[in-house]
């Protein structure tokens, strides 16, 4: 017989659900353990729909480095990796973290996601953000490895209101910076898709031989990131809908 605790059965009186899926529940109780409380039960349902919500897009395979850099209650809960291995904290303190607009970084400040930029295929690859708040400086660099090098991957604010991308090329390709999901997909050799502003688009850009490195966030940059992904090619519009629906759900959920 399975013993419930008395939160447990709080919760189960009241009607409410409880986490189902098995990725999402050893990651709620990672991240419990390292804030030391328990998180809302409407902040564990997000994360619980989030990953049920990826496995049934079909996209849940593809993401091999992933952080929820928000709904934590504190910046050691928020570097549980969601999936993939741990990042390593470069000089971010806890008041750089708030829940619901994620980590806000500054000069001298990175993040490296531990994923090597070869780590996934040259013509099978994707890497996006959440960028919240605070777009950042001129030059910020929200994911970068090999910066303006053969086979590097980027997503920086470039001057004005311009976001510039590089997947596997040394050549780069902007469009108009906005808040909220920005990301790029590779499933070719000839070109790429990018997403901002709730829009795909294809950039059309030969690759080459991925860059030798890890991806590294922020990299001394002032933007502000509340979710990172890396991994293989995926539909990057699926992805925004359900960081977009989590996202919403922490602000709704958390106080």
């Amino acid at each position: 017989m399975t013993l419930l605790t008395e939160p447990t059965r709080i919760v189960l009186a009241k009607g409410y659900s409880l986490p189902d899926d098995a990725d999402a529940v050893a990651y709620i109780a990672a991240v419990e353990a390292a804030d030391g409380q328990a998180l809302e039960t409407a902040t564990r349902m997000a994360i619980n729909s989030f990953v049920k919500g990826c496995k049934n897009d079909g996209i849940w395979p593809a993401i091999k480095a992933s952080c929820i850099l928000s709904g934590a209650r504190t910046l050691t809960g928020a570097l549980v990796p969601l999936v993939g291995a741990a990042p390593t904290n470069f000089n971010f303190v806890a008041g750089d973290y708030d829940r619901k607009t994620g980590v806000l970084g500054s000069g001298g400040k990175s993040i490296n996601s531990n994923r090597n930029n070869n780590a996934d295929p040259q013509d099978n690859n994707h890497n996006a953000v959440w960028l919240g708040l605070n777009a950042g400086s001129i030059g910020s660099q929200y994911l970068a490895a090999g910066l303006a090098s053969a086979g590097g991957n980027l997503l920086q604010r470039q001057a004005g209101p311009t976001f510039i991308t590089q997947n596997r090329s040394s050549a780069t390709a902007s469009t108009s910076l906005l808040t909220g999901f920005l990301g790029m997909s590779r499933s070719s050799s000839a070109d790429y898709s990018r997403r901002v502003g709730g829009t795909t688009t294809t950039v059309t850009q030969a690759s080459a031989t991925p860059f030798n490195g890890n991806i590294v966030l922020f990299n001394g940059s002032s933007s502000n990131l509340t979710f990172y992904s890396i991994g293989e090619s995926l539909d990057l519009a699926l992805l925004d809908t359900r960081v977009t629906t989590l996202i919403n759900a922490f602000a709704a959920a958390i106080p």
